[in-house]
């Protein structure tokens, strides 16, 4: 019998545990020798944080990335056809929704092996609930393109999609470039277009706030070196 693979969400930033973290997905780590991870050192700090008398010394860890090779992958599931359960563990929030650990499902699934995702915090998901946006209907873009006049022509299309479909966009910046983002939209969409600025989810200095662009004109917030999600709607 194979071994199952869990997806272990993180924490979004610093917070209480307690507060976004169900003792189940303790107890289920408690029993896991394996983990595939982005960054090793900060995964310890965070099972550390989850039990302070894990044996560290004892697990097992292996790198991912998104250049890591598809062959690579499937070797570090060779730990499921041993029996051995294994976990995957994002840099923050659920893994496999924009990471680089859904390839490791996806082999995963074909594979056959059991897949059991746990419970824990999605930035995409708590953005679109404290919004008041379409939560029927959304898209999640992710990075915008870097090229100026790629980055307006995607603007303008996500316009056209909230109008035309009905659909919320949603899309991330790299943190040092949030507020030159937030600007360019004030400066592009239509003065009646909601823009919903979700920054330093679960965290004690949380902020999700929805606006119309004339509103936000001179109102925008330090968003720099902050995890920040933008969603857009009519």
């Amino acid at each position: 019998m194979s071994g199952i693979l869990y997806l272990i969400p993180n924490t979004l930033g610093e917070c209480e545990l307690n507060t976004v973290f169900p003792t189940a997905n303790a107890d289920i780590i408690r029993r896991i020798k394996h983990f595939i991870v982005e960054d090793i050192r900060t995964t310890r700090r965070f099972l550390k944080k989850v039990d302070k008398n894990i044996d560290i010394d004892g697990l097992n860890f292996y790198e991912l990335n998104g250049h890591t090779p598809k062959e690579n992958i499937s070797g570090y599931l060779q730990a499921l056809s041993d029996e051995n359960d294994m976990g995957i563990i994002s840099e923050a929030g659920c893994p496999a929704v924009a990471d680089p650990g859904a390839d490791v499902v996806a082999i995963a699934q074909e594979k056959g092996y059991k897949v059991v995702p746990l419970v824990g915090p999605s930035s995409i998901l708590l953005s679109i609930m404290g919004s008041g946006f379409n939560g029927q209907s959304f898209a999640f873009l992710g990075y915008l393109p870097i090229d100026a006049a790629e980055r307006l022509k995607a603007i303008k299309k996500m316009e056209t999609r909230i109008h035309n479909e009905h659909q919320t966009q949603i899309f991330i910046e790299t943190p040092y470039r949030n507020t030159k983002l937030a600007e360019e939209l004030v400066q592009n969409c239509q003065a009646s277009t909601k823009l919903c600025i979700a920054v330093d989810i679960t965290t004690p200095t949380e902020l999700i706030q929805t606006r119309t662009i004339k509103a936000w004109k001179s109102n925008i917030p330090q968003l720099d070196k902050r995890p920040c999600i933008f969603l857009l709607y009519k």
